[in-house]
Parts: structure tokens; C-alpha cells; sequence
């Protein structure tokens, strides 16, 4: 059977999109997956190789990599009305060129982060240690991501939301984080058979979160207690998740033109012609 890599974070959304999959839930006919876990900034930096088939994605990292991959429908993270949270210590006030921990140069939070803060001096380090990196004084704030954002310590506030950022730059629209991508290298017909099943994983997923995620809970694969991860999947495993609308598309588009003017990007890239062109089944069998 082909093997099929997809690789993703280690993060309960992340987690509870995929295992369907891993569970047999999701009939995947002549192809194997092979799952892999690793911090998204490690995932960015693997995506620009060409690593992995399949991969979880900053939606801010995508423009480097459009060659090379195709952005899927499913999978993706949005923030509405919340997101990563920049952190301090209460009581503190950072100076201007403040030291901030951020979770990777190519995470999204990252490039908002960098354009509204241009004197701040950033750090970079894997998600999991920002808090601590904080608490001790090694660098003055921190922006936490994923489950962070619920769990942090009693001895830090919030500074900034990363959503308030966005807004400022964007409107009432909702904050792309991250998505999936599949090689370009792969034959397209079984590209487009990888995404429906990834589809399915997530919609799957999503119509059985309560299965699911006690099943998650109950073999320890998630950092989190129940009631976290019920917050937490609520944020940003939910039916935007499962496949793009017009408004996802169009808050994409936002980000990649907001990074093009900025003098991120080397060009305005369309998310709509970086997904696959599913009608080629049509074409192909017609």
C-alpha cells in the first residue's frame, strides 16, 4: 500500500483532526498514513524542504512554500474573536524594544506580531517553553499558542491579543492560524483522494467530538483535562474547520495581502488558485 505522511502538531485540535484516521474511522482504501507530531515551527521549516506529503502549516508560512505545495480545504484553525495571547508578567510594562519569546519566524502570529511591534527584539523557541521563558525572566513577554492560551499561569496577564492586532489590520474578519498543504510532487488525482479523506477525518471528528475526544483523553494523548479540551476544540476544531467558505477564503486572502504589503512576501498570492482543482475529476472521467 502507498504510505501517505502527514504530519501535524501536537496540539489537541491538531491531534483530534487527524485521529480519526488512526482510529479506522475513515476508510482510506489503498493508502497507509503515517502521522507525525512535531511543533509547528519545526512543521514550517519541513514544509519548506519538501518533507513531508502532508502537512500542518502556518497560514502565514504558506507564500514560501506555494510552489511546492497546494493548500487543502480542510483542517484549519481560525481565531474569531480570540487567538494566540501576548503575555507579561503582571505588573511589569515592557519597554519598547521589549525581548519577546515567539513560537517560530514563520508562524502567523509571529509576522502580525512583528509588524505591529517592529522595535520589539523577538526570540524564537518551541511554544511549549515560552511560558516558562517568561516566568523567569529570560525574555520580557511571550506570545503562547495553542493550549497555552487556556492554561497559563496565575502570574502573568495578557498584554495584547494577536486578534486585536488582526483587526486592526484586516476588519471583522476572522484570523487564519494554521491549515494543511500536500505536495504538488504528488499525482493529483491521488492528491485530491488524500484531501477527501482528510475531509472526512475531520468531519468525522467533528460529528463524534464527544467519542473522540474521550478517547484522546482516556490513551493520554492530549495536554489538557476534559473541560479544556472541550474549550479548547470548541475554538478551533468546529465546522469552519472542516472545509473552506467564501469567508475563510477571503480572510486568507486578507493575510497573504497584508504580508505582501509589508514587504513580507514576494508577490499577492490568490488562495483560491493554491488548492487543488477538484473539478479535474470531472474532467478526468468524463
Amino acid at each position: 500500500m502507498p504510505k501517505i505522511s502527514v504530519a501535524h502538531s501536537p496540539d489537541a485540535d491538531d491531534i483530534f483532526m487527524y485521529y480519526a484516521i488512526k482510529f479506522g474511522w475513515v476508510n482510506t482504501g489503498d493508502l497507509e498514513f503515517d502521522n507525525i507530531a512535531l511543533d509547528i515551527e519545526t512543521l514550517n521549516e519541513e514544509a519548506l524542504k519538501g518533507t513531508y506529503d502532508a502537512t500542518a502549516i502556518s497560514f502565514g508560512a504558506y507564500p514560501f512554500m506555494r510552489d511546492d505545495y497546494a493548500l487543502l480545504r480542510c483542517a484549519m484553525s481560525f481565531g474569531e474573536g480570540y487567538g494566540p495571547k501576548l503575555v507579561k508578567k503582571k505588573g511589569v510594562k515592557p519597554k519598547k524594544n521589549f525581548k519577546v519569546a515567539l513560537s517560530g519566524k514563520y508562524t502567523t502570529n509571529a509576522m502580525l506580531f512583528r509588524i505591529a511591534y517592529p522595535d520589539a527584539r523577538p526570540v524564537y523557541m518551541n511554544f511549549l517553553e515560552i511560558e516558562k521563558a517568561v516566568l523567569d525572566g529570560v525574555v520580557d513577554a511571550g506570545v503562547l499558542i495553542h493550549e497555552a492560551i487556556l492554561t497559563y499561569s496565575d502570574e502573568l496577564e495578557v498584554e495584547r491579543e494577536i486578534f486585536e492586532i488582526w483587526q486592526g489590520l484586516a476588519g471583522d474578519m476572522p484570523l487564519p492560524l494554521g491549515g494543511m498543504a500536500i505536495r504538488r510532487s504528488i499525482p493529483l488525482l491521488r492528491a485530491i483522494n488524500i484531501e477527501n479523506i482528510l475531509l472526512d477525518a475531520v468531519r468525522i471528528g467533528v460529528k463524534n467530538k464527544e467519542t473522540l475526544s474521550r478517547m484522546l483523553l482516556e490513551r493520554d494523548l492530549i495536554r489538557v483535562d476534559a473541560k479544556k479540551l472541550e474549550k479548547y476544540l470548541s475554538m478551533y476544531a468546529n465546522e469552519r474547520s472542516e472545509t473552506i467558505d467564501d469567508t475563510s477564503l477571503a480572510a486568507i486572502d486578507k493575510l497573504f495581502e497584508i504580508g505582501y504589503n509589508h514587504g513580507i512576501y514576494d508577490a499577492k498570492v490568490s488562495t483560491a488558485d493554491m488548492l487543488l482543482p477538484k473539478e479535474y475529476v470531472d474532467y478526468r472521467f468524463s
